[in-house]
């Protein structure tokens, strides 16, 4: 009966699947609570939530798609029939769903999962040509140009791109790949609404007086992209890139990485290095806290290298491409893929005593971006 209730009122519905779609979303989600706009909010069950809900202070999903997964992820970055199916069924149920919504005006999903992909299909005027509510794709554009880095997220956007009548688009280079395809789609720039999502979390961690890992210089590092962890050669190589790590090096680590780890014989050889300290992944506000404070960050998803260009953290980013080239002009992020020798020529760089940041303006906005995205949808 309470979902019945929602589906009569809302007008606006949010379709999320994975952690780091809800860290860049709940803004958007406190400021249409602020607002007091009706919005439904269905979860396809890819990661656990709950705790996340919780810490933001959202509601919990009213519907709920698939049964939720208790480890980090239900796929574990595979791409398999198991996947596939789900993807597929998703597709479907969504577009279900969505039928039982009269005043619907605005369907929003968020970046370049699994659940993205679904919600732009099953949503789309594809499977109801007759709709009369707009989907819409928050943070489109992002391209990196290459379908295997990263893998499968890049396919993932230019799904949405296609089945989406409206894109709003985190900079102005998001929106000219747009453009490029999409001449007649309403493409709008916005910003990222990380921005927001980061400083909220940041302050949280504040108002909690979460503690920093150390006083002294220190490393953050995170690893978790298929591309890198399936492969023995390229796993290899970033082990060897994080021996080259001077001082105290946090590595917040991914199940699906430490069994990689594990099974390339690579684990035992990190756990040797005394400087490399071996965390668990981090619950969001924490390891903001944490970011803003490193000396250094070590990285392969396009999250930390986002939260190192917006707190003007030295970032190195073990990846051939990126969907986010906009940190690149800066003096302070470098994309080496899984080069060794320029691994440490940049970390010397970044680390020595005369490195300083050069002045650079966020391609991804003030704070903000969560009210602007609102605004649009209300008028």
């Amino acid at each position: 009966m309470k979902n019945n209730l929602k589906m009569k009122d809302s007008k606006i519905v949010i379709i999320i699947g994975t952690r780091a779609e809800l860290i860049k979303s709940f803004p958007i989600m406190l400021e249409l609570q602020k607002q007091k706009i009706p919005y439904c909010f269905i979860h396809t069950g890819q990661h656990n939530l709950q705790d996340l809900c919780k810490r933001f202070k959202v509601k919990k999903p009213e519907i709920v798609l698939s049964h939720e997964s208790k480890e980090e992820s239900k796929f574990w970055s595979k791409i398999n029939k198991k996947s596939i199916f789900w993807n597929i069924d998703m597709i479907f149920k969504i577009k279900k769903i969505l039928k039982k919504f009269p005043k619907l005006k605005y369907v929003l999903y968020h970046g370049d999962t699994m659940t993205t992909a679904s919600a732009s299909i099953g949503s789309s005027r594809l499977l109801s040509p007759f709709k009369k509510y707009k989907n819409a794709h928050l943070e489109a554009g992002l391209r990196s140009w290459n379908y295997k880095e990263p893998f499968p997220e890049e396919i993932s956007r230019i799904i949405a791109g296609r089945f989406s009548d409206i894109l709003f688009a985190v900079s102005e280079t998001s929106k000219n790949n747009l453009k490029k395809y999409w001449k007649k789609k309403r493409v709008i720039n916005v910003g990222n609404s990380v921005v927001d999502s980061i400083y909220l979390s940041y302050n949280l961690a504040k108002k909690n007086k979460t503690k920093i890992f150390s006083n002294k210089k220190f490393a953050l590092v995170s690893i978790h992209r298929h591309e890198n962890i399936i492969n023995k050669k390229r796993l290899s190589a970033i082990v060897e890139i994080l021996q080259n790590i001077k001082i105290p090096t946090y590595f917040a680590l991914h199940q699906s990485t430490k069994r990689q780890l594990i099974k390339f014989a690579l684990y035992k050889k990190l756990r040797k290095n005394k400087n490399i300290i071996i965390i668990p992944t981090q619950e969001y506000s924490r390891f903001i806290y944490q970011i803003k404070h490193a000396s250094l960050i070590i990285c392969d998803g396009g999250s930390m290298q986002e939260e190192s260009l917006i707190f003007h953290i030295p970032c190195i980013l073990l990846r051939k491409a990126t969907e986010r080239p906009e940190g690149l002009n800066s003096n302070f992020q470098s994309l080496i893929g899984v080069d060794i020798e320029k691994a440490k020529r940049k970390i010397k760089e970044y680390l020595h005593r005369d490195f300083k940041i050069e002045k650079f303006k966020n391609p991804y906005g003030e704070p903000g971006v969560s009210k602007k995205i609102v605004q649009i949808l209300s008028e």
